[in-house]
């Protein structure tokens, strides 16, 4: 397949896609548990990888992903799901491990320095001279510091830096295409399991499920059991369909896309 990670390109390669299709990819996710059949990277797996398809479809560039530095006391299984005394379990791990006090900054502190770290990595894709930024979110809930780091890049069209800014997007898969899938999005069940199939077969072992139709820990959805790599990939194509759609027209309308909010915005390419 076409070669589109950045840092793979030599630079005459990165120029000419640049030319092409001025767009950088931003894959995000985390280290977290997904069941005991998933890898714990699922979620940064499907991020590069619905990335890598859009590029490939659509054109521009895949950044490295980035699988770490986001806050891990939120929103993430270890810390504070039902199960995380299973997991700590089955990870061998004291729970204590991933509470508040083991980390050296503060919950919110940990929010705002992911959130800095996203606004100076779109900050580093506008200086290699791209006009759309798109950060993709494998952990649903980075989509959230996303988009506060995109609001923020986005402001300096007011702070009159002069010539072509770039635009800034953040997108989740599921919620692109909610209309099409009857189980959309889910945590390490059929959904995520399906893409991780697709996208790192090698990865993933169904066999390790335990036996049963009870929901296995630390995964919610419907059951992975059910997963097939033909399903993630039909996820994957219909999402990136969808995400070039959106990079098209904000690279077509940037005007519709600048003012206050209105970088999050979506959908707007289906008004004629």
């Amino acid at each position: 397949m076409e070669e589109v990670r950045y840092h793979m390109l030599r630079p005459a390669e990165a120029v000419a896609r640049r030319k092409v299709c001025p767009v950088a990819y931003i894959p995000i996710g985390t280290i977290e548990w997904h069941g005991v059949h998933n890898p714990l990277g699922a979620d940064t797996i499907q991020a590069e990888g619905q990335a890598i398809l859009c590029a490939q479809k659509g054109g521009g560039v895949v950044f490295p992903p980035l699988y770490y530095g986001e806050n891990r006391c939120e929103a993430l299984m270890e810390s504070n799901s039902g199960d995380r005394f299973d997991i700590a379990k089955g990870m061998e791990l004291p729970a204590e491990n991933f509470q508040p006090d083991k980390w050296p900054f503060s919950v919110t502190e940990q929010s705002l320095n992911y959130q800095r770290l996203l606004l100076h990595i779109l900050a580093e894709a506008q200086s290699l001279g791209f006009e759309l930024g798109v950060i993709v979110a494998g952990h649903y809930p980075l989509v959230d510091h996303a988009r506060a780091a995109v609001l923020l890049h986005n402001q300096q069209r007011c702070r009159g830096t002069g010539g072509k800014y770039m635009l800034a997007w953040a997108m989740v898969d599921y919620l692109l295409v909610r209309d099409q899938f009857e189980y959309c999005g889910d945590h390490g069940a059929l959904w995520e399991t399906s893409r991780c199939m697709a996208l790192a077969p090698e990865a993933v072992d169904l066999s390790a499920l335990p036996p049963g139709d009870g929901r296995p820990v630390g995964v919610g959805g419907k059951h992975p059991r059910a997963s097939t790599a033909e399903f993630g990939r039909q996820t994957l194509e219909a999402a990136a369909e969808v995400a070039v759609k959106e990079v098209r027209h904000r690279l077509e309308h940037r005007d519709q896309y600048g003012g206050h909010g209105t970088g999050l915005l979506e959908g707007l390419w289906k008004k004629k």
